[in-house]
């Protein structure tokens, strides 16, 4: 074999696997703008321009197998989905963009919608007729394209010059930003807005020139076409990802770039094994799959430890200076004592105490709302559950505990021997370990009383711990909307003509309900009231434009309105399938619907669901927390609808 052929094939096997990686890589972009980013019209108009660009790279790589010339034409007419509709999405990004600028127009809306129309007549006129392209040529085995028809001279011509028009709407918008941040942005999506351009153009022109180019020079111009595709469309990703989110800039750069690595990275590996493995398998004597299953794995074992090896790296890229600061709040977020924890440290404790002391029933109370709640216990349920309702906080409050491990000298409360779990540093009551022994003490050694007193030790310092991460658990909760409001203003320009008032000044920024410190509180208090009473007629969540559009439906009673959505949001949060009173999966729905739409007492509740009054107060505020994020979340997507209205 010469060494041109061999140069050759090595080119045709470097564009085979760019064409891959492209086509993984749009849609894996297309993939992320979907789903971190839809609620945002510049977003949503740019995962339309990656979902025709994923059409024509598909197809392209489905191509490079395809041998028959009728199946070549029928996809290759498939393709023409995404070459015809690609200069519409151009223009309807770029309008997208305007408005994100406060530079509405109705008009150029209308033209977006003729654009898209326009294209798909095209793509009809080469589904049915010769009048844009005529028949399939095989420029190469990897290069099958239509030939020029008498009319395609208008769709380059509708091509270039709507192209054109979006691109000068995207200098347009990056003209109307007001800050270096988003004027930068935007700079990356000027220079690079070409890249959906480029990915049709080459078809363009195997198209529109003769059948008899030099190979080479066209695996040169498919070679850095697919490479400047693959980069600018990255880069295009990055600008856009940060259009209308409330998430800091380290978040947006950590999040892209853990999916490019995870994802696209990934598959680009995958694709140059399975590439490789046909050139290899001579040298092992084994069968192609059975070298391209171990090459596989082990590729991507080797990926995950190199991602890890170069964690630092990435973390050095993405956070600078902010990175000691975050790697302590990582750290801190591993380290946190989640109640299961905690119930699982209580139940390990006490099953070793119930072991070496022979006792048949044991079990852990901690404070909750003043309240003993038991936490964990061994022997019966009911026997711990009897002696947390006979027990009074206030009188075990003063009871003096003694030496841990001289379990004998343990007082004695409702038939059980019981220890007052205390903080260790204020001497605060936190829960309390009781043991019911039928019989004698057994003689412990002193290695074991020496267990016994470690063992107490350790329950009340971790519950101790887990009462100070509540403590600031809580802290966080009322950070949060303060952070959300900073994000939002951090990320809200105001531009002319946008929200300006009309004297010209800023108008204050609306501060909405699902904002507020204690809206959970404001949901659970209408809730409250939800056939009727003040709680209700007079809630703050009547400023909400989700219940402000709700009405004219409901004979513009503000009450009905917000009634309607407080029941629309609680069906949000019903599961799929047919109701279980018992199913933890039904849980927080059947709280909500029994005790505020039924209107049972708790005691009833918690008796029909079969859980304790202590677990159902719990799960009530789990399940308020979670119907004021289906609020917020209606809330949010009716706030973009009247954007994008504008």
């Amino acid at each position: 074999m010469s060494d041109g052929t061999t140069f050759f094939n090595f080119l045709n096997l470097l564009n085979l696997f760019l064409a891959g990686v492209n086509l993984l890589l749009t849609f894996s972009l297309f993939v992320y703008i979907l789903t971190h980013n839809l609620r945002h019209s510049a977003a949503r108009a740019f995962a339309v321009l990656l979902g025709f660009v994923t059409i024509v790279f598909g197809v392209d790589v489905v191509l490079s197998r395809v041998t028959e010339p009728a199946a070549a034409t029928v996809w290759l007419k498939l393709q023409w989905i995404g070459i015809a509709l690609v200069p519409a999405a151009y223009l309807h990004f770029s309008d997208a963009l305007l408005r994100t600028t406060g530079a509405a127009s109705r008009n150029r809306r209308i033209a977006v919608a003729g654009a898209y129309l326009v294209g798909l007549v095209f793509f009809l006129l080469v589904w049915r007729t010769h009048l844009i392209v005529e028949e399939a040529v095989a420029y190469a085995p990897w290069a099958t394209q239509f030939t020029a028809g008498p009319f395609f001279w208008a769709f380059v011509l509708y091509f270039f010059v709507t192209s054109a028009w979006g691109f000068a709407n995207t200098l347009w918008a990056r003209q109307r930003t007001l800050t270096s941040t988003s004027r930068r942005r935007m700079t990356y999506l000027v220079v690079t807005f070409a890249a959906p351009g480029l990915a049709v153009y080459p078809y363009l022109l195997l198209a529109s020139l003769p059948a008899r180019l030099p190979p080479l020079l066209l695996m040169g111009v498919l070679l850095v076409g697919n490479l400047g595709v693959a980069a600018m469309l990255v880069i295009m990703t990055y600008s856009v990802a940060y259009h209308g989110t409330l998430a800091p800039d380290r978040v947006v750069k950590h999040s892209l770039l853990t999916y490019l690595v995870r994802g696209p990275l990934l598959g680009a590996l995958v694709i140059v094994v399975a590439l490789a493995v046909p050139r290899v398998e001579v040298l092992f004597g084994l069968p192609r799959e059975t070298v391209l299953i171990f090459a596989i794995v082990g590729s991507i074992v080797f990926f995950q430890a190199l991602v890890r090896f170069l964690q630092p790296l990435f973390d050095y890229l993405i956070y600078q200076k902010d990175r000691e600061e975050l790697q302590f709040w990582r750290q801190f977020s591993d380290r946190l004592l989640a109640p299961s924890d905690l119930r699982q440290l209580m139940e390990n404790i006490l099953t070793t105490l119930c072991d070496l002391l022979r006792a048949e029933h044991g079990c852990v109370l901690v404070v909750e709302n003043n309240q003993l709640v038991v936490e964990t216990y061994c022997g019966h349920r009911h026997v711990a559950d009897a002696f947390a309702r006979a027990c009074d906080p206030a009188e075990l409050a003063r009871l003096r505990a003694g030496e841990r491990e001289a379990v004998e000298k343990w007082p004695v409360a409702n038939g059980m021997r019981v220890y007052p779990l205390r903080s260790p540093e204020s001497g605060v009551l936190l829960g309390l370990l009781a043991i019911r022994q039928n019989g004698e003490w057994p003689t412990l050694s002193d290695r074991e009383r020496q267990l016994i007193h470690q063992l107490v030790a350790r329950a009340e310092i971790a519950i101790e711990d887990r009462r100070l991460q509540q403590s600031i658990m809580f802290l966080l909760r009322q950070l949060t909307p303060q952070v959300e409001n900073i994000q939002r203003w951090r990320s809200a320009v105001p531009y002319a003509g946008g929200i300006l008032g009309a004297n010209g000044a800023v108008p204050p920024f609306e501060e909405s309900p699902i904002f507020a410190p204690n809206f959970p509180q404001m949901v659970k208090d209408a809730l409250s009231h939800y056939w009727g009473g003040p709680r209700l007629t007079h809630s703050p969540l009547l400023r909400l434009a989700v219940v402000r559009s709700r009405l004219a439906e409901h004979d513009n009673n503000p009450a009905k309105a917000l009634r309607a959505v407080l029941t629309e949001a609680l069906e949000a949060i019903k599961p799929d399938g047919e109701r279980q009173l018992l199913s933890q999966d039904w849980l927080l729905y059947n709280i909500l619907e029994l005790k505020y739409i039924k209107g049972y007492r708790a005691k009833d509740v918690a008796r029909q669901l079969a859980i304790s009054e202590s677990d159902l107060y719990r799960k009530q505020r789990a399940a308020i927390e979670e119907l004021a994020r289906a609020i917020a979340a209606m809330e949010q997507a009716m706030k973009e609808q009247e954007t994008n209205r504008r």
